[in-house]
């Protein structure tokens, strides 16, 4: 390299985790209509994913807090949908649909996706370590942190804490973020 010339350096960027740094940017609300193209969008890629694993569902489609919601759900008598309804493999389900999500509309996707009812079961999970988190800020302890979750999980626990009269934050980066409960201030 001469005296004129100068090195670049490419600095690695921050893991993204459940799309946290680019809901931040997000400045604009997606409208009903563009909520109903995710939806659409989604639940075609999800038709086509559950057909060639040759596995049962209904799918259904909502927008919840500004966000597309897709369920899908065993039909009548039809069991095999649970092979899907892992924790681990829902996230890494509608991570992929977003990604058909955003190929197809150019915009990003903040769509969840329940298998089986997972998201539910998830919620109740995560209301049982509210709970032990908060019964230890009650025997005492100044705060209580639970587990690294994803962004998704993580607002969940916020209205899980406000409800129950207490204060949380998020600490931690990429995928070590996770969730320190306080008492009421």
């Amino acid at each position: 390299m001469t005296e004129t010339e100068t090195e670049t350096v490419i600095e690695p960027t921050a893991e993204i985790v459940e799309g946290d740094a680019a809901e931040s940017e997000a400045t604009d609300a997606p409208t009903a209509t563009q909520l109903e193209e995710e939806g659409d969008i989604a639940a075609d890629y999800i038709e086509e994913l559950l057909d060639i694993a040759d596995l049962d569902g209904d799918i259904d489609i909502d927008a919840r807090g500004g966000r597309a919601y897709l369920s899908v759900n065993s039909t009548e008598g039809s069991s095999n949908l649970n092979v899907l309804s892992k924790p681990e493999t829902v996230n890494a389900l509608q991570e992929l649909t977003r990604i058909a999500v955003q190929t197809k509309t150019g915009s990003f996707s903040r769509l969840i996706l329940d298998v089986g009812g997972s998201r539910e079961a998830r919620a109740a999970e995560l209301a049982v370590l509210v709970d032990k988190a908060i019964a230890r800020i009650d025997a005492g302890a100044e705060a209580a942190s639970l587990p690294a979750m994803s962004s998704y999980e993580r607002k969940l626990v916020h209205d899980i804490v406000s409800e129950r009269g207490y204060v949380s934050e998020s600490e931690g980066e990429g995928r070590d973020r996770h969730t320190v409960i306080t008492g009421a201030k």
